[in-house]
């Protein structure tokens, strides 16, 4: 098994690992997002690591953006205005909790050829959610009442799986629910996402800690510490420039990264 930073990764690539981290974690902020999804071509990519240890590092780096973009976003998005819709983001924690839990066991039991093509396929998924669901329009909610609730409990169960199969957070995912389903503006989505977010990758996170796999968050500390510190400087940047950039430009340049990025990593299994 690959041992990542304590033997293909030489401490020459520190470097590359804080500003890989700032990038994304800059998006994140910006967007809403964990930016894990875009983090995991680089852990396997350019650091070598495994599909299952990849998944675990990137979901640990998740947390660390996850938790920081969102009181970075609050001097746009109050605390309050996200308060406030507290009952959709029970509704969608209803799903999204079980749905992180039993993701990660899933995860844990596939081959390693396996997991590279799912990720791979689930890249591609997300760049066309991105493209075609991320930015719509703001509306009336989709739909009401009970029926509202089981689809939100469901669509959270779905991007709870989703979120542990890739070690994301699944904003990418939570905002096109949160603004087609609930009817949310698009900057409040974001702050809902990271809301619903925070306690999906834990229960993920937790999970992951079962499996052996786990312990190459210990081998890997130095990566760890400075690509989260790269992440959280990066949640700062993309927080203050929130309300400064519009995400439809951004947007279909994350899918094309996205598209290369399930390309190399689908050829990964081979």
């Amino acid at each position: 098994m690959t041992q990542g930073l304590t033997s293909t990764n030489p401490p020459q690539k520190l470097p590359l690992a804080f500003g890989g981290g700032a990038i994304i974690g800059a998006l994140g902020g910006l967007i809403g997002l964990g930016g894990a999804e875009f983090r995991l071509p680089l852990l396997i990519g350019v650091f070598r690591f495994t599909a299952l240890e990849a998944v675990i590092l990137n979901k640990a780096m998740s947390l660390v953006v996850v938790a920081t973009a969102l009181p970075f976003r609050m001097g746009t998005v109050p605390f309050g205005q996200i308060a406030a819709h507290w009952p959709i983001i029970v509704n969608l924690l209803a799903g999204s909790l079980l749905g992180a839990w039993f993701g990660a066991g899933w995860a844990t039991r596939l081959k390693s050829e396996t997991l590279y093509r799912v990720i791979a396929a689930l890249l591609i998924v997300i760049a066309a959610v991105l493209v075609f669901g991320h930015d719509a329009s703001v509306g009336r909610a989709l739909l009401t009442g009970t029926a509202q609730m089981a689809v939100g409990a469901v669509a959270g169960f779905a991007i709870g799986v989703v979120a542990s199969f890739l070690g994301v957070a699944g904003g990418e995912l939570l905002i096109p629910t949160l603004v087609l389903l609930f009817g949310a503006d698009i900057k409040l989505a974001g702050s809902l996402s990271l809301a619903v977010s925070l306690p999906t990758v834990l229960v993920g996170f937790s999970r992951y800690s079962r499996d052996q796999s786990f312990a190459t968050i210990g081998r890997n500390r130095s990566l760890l510490l400075v690509m989260a510190a790269g992440s959280i400087m990066g949640t700062l940047i993309g927080g203050f420039l929130l309300g400064i950039v519009p995400s439809a430009l951004l947007l279909p340049a994350l899918a094309a990264i996205l598209v290369i990025s399930a390309w190399k990593v689908w050829h990964q299994a081979r």
